[in-house]
């Protein structure tokens, strides 16, 4: 989805969105037309991985259930690319959750970015599914089994064989839990090389290690804002106001750095 602004545009927004979810649902969605209101153009853009599963123009499953770390990172640079060809070569990105891990690295990698805006954005690495799981999500109590299980499954070619999880995301492939066991991106080595400012929200009904805002100001190369929302789980369900009115706030205030 492309938004524009009335008017000439300030500057633009790249939204990632979250796992298994979508351009429109959650933050990409609420997001969006209230930084289009501020002056800025926004691409809010499905992943490879967007939902769980899904046909396209074939009978062959795809979705978040196959995702990999380095297709999603190549599916921003593809919406990078589609944004420069515009005329918006230096972008604000704004990323949730997974979709927040992954701007963090867009934006470590792609210095022009003029501004970072990270939603309860995990700590990814080798530590991300462990503290997940121990978290009631993903393979809960069953990580060494489940992740035994998809590694021989891997290894006997069997990588696309789908695999129940018994906590969220339910479902996934034999290939993509191990990618996520294996070359899921670190938070927190993404922060010294990132430059430009960084508002980072986390809602206070989320662990602190899982989404570790204050580690990350710790390390971030750039200024780092940190904001705890109030009554707030992990979508931000009836806090989205609370979370535009944070955003549309902050931006003002580096408005010289966001602009193109």
């Amino acid at each position: 989805m492309w938004y524009e602004p009335e008017g000439d545009a300030v500057g633009a927004a790249l939204l990632f969105h979250g796992n298994t979810m979508n351009f429109y649902q959650g933050a990409p969605r609420f997001l969006a037309p209230a930084l289009a209101g501020l002056g800025f153009a926004c691409l809010a853009f499905n992943r490879r991985g967007h939902d769980i599963l899904a046909i396209r123009d074939s009978r062959a499953a795809v979705g978040a259930a196959f995702q990999t770390y380095a297709e999603a990172m190549e599916d921003n640079r593809i919406a990078a690319r589609w944004l420069a060809a515009r005329g918006f070569a230096e972008p604000i990105v704004i990323g949730h959750s997974n979709g927040g891990l992954l701007a963090a690295h867009h934006a470590a990698a792609h210095s022009r970015t003029r501004a970072l805006v990270l939603l309860s954005a995990h700590c990814g690495g080798t530590s991300m599914v462990p503290l997940a799981s121990a978290a009631g999500l993903l393979a809960q109590d069953r990580l060494e089994e489940l992740a035994l299980s998809a590694r021989r499954a891997v290894a006997e070619g069997r990588g696309k064989e789908l695999m129940l999880l018994p906590g969220w995301w339910y479902v996934t492939s034999a290939a993509s839990f191990v990618d996520s066991l294996e070359n899921c991106p670190d938070l927190l080595e993404a922060a010294p090389r990132i430059r430009c400012p960084i508002l980072f929200l986390r809602g206070d009904r989320e662990s602190a290690e899982l989404y570790p805002a204050e580690a990350f100001a710790e390390h971030a190369g750039g200024a780092c804002t940190v904001r705890i929302v109030h009554d707030c789980d992990h979508f931000y369900r009836g806090r989205e106001a609370a979370v535009v009115d944070i955003v549309s706030a902050w931006l003002p205030t580096i408005r010289d750095e966001a602009i193109r």
